[in-house]
């Protein structure tokens, strides 16, 4: 699994994840997502577009981040998700716990002021 996180001109930090959120995957990426997506209050966009599968350790990795942000007053977001990882976060139910929107230009817009 990999992160890579860029600062977005609007002030919004972009998170991208690539490969596989499983135990394995989740476990690589934990802590470096945790002080990427909570580490100041911050609006906070998780690319999702090369994540291929999700097992529910990310789940929890998502919901850690996004629990974190709010407690800062922030904002966390998932973007682009491919049909077999939205399907996930559609059954699990994240979606009412943390905004997705299916690009990364309509998160963008949406955290815009």
């Amino acid at each position: 699994m990999e992160l890579t996180a860029e600062e977005l001109p609007q002030g919004i930090k972009l998170i991208r994840l690539n490969g596989r959120m499983d135990l394995r995957g989740a476990q690589e990426i934990d802590l470096k997502f945790t002080a990427n997506a909570t580490a100041a209050q911050a609006l906070v966009i998780v690319d999702l577009s090369g994540v291929e599968f999700l097992a529910s350790l990310g789940l929890r990795t998502l919901l850690s981040g996004a629990k974190g942000q709010r407690g800062r007053g922030g904002k966390l977001v998932l973007a682009a998700a491919q049909p077999l990882v939205s399907k996930v976060l559609t059954s699990s139910g994240i979606q009412n716990l943390i905004p997705a929107y299916p690009t990364v230009e309509e998160a963008v817009t949406a955290l815009t002021p």
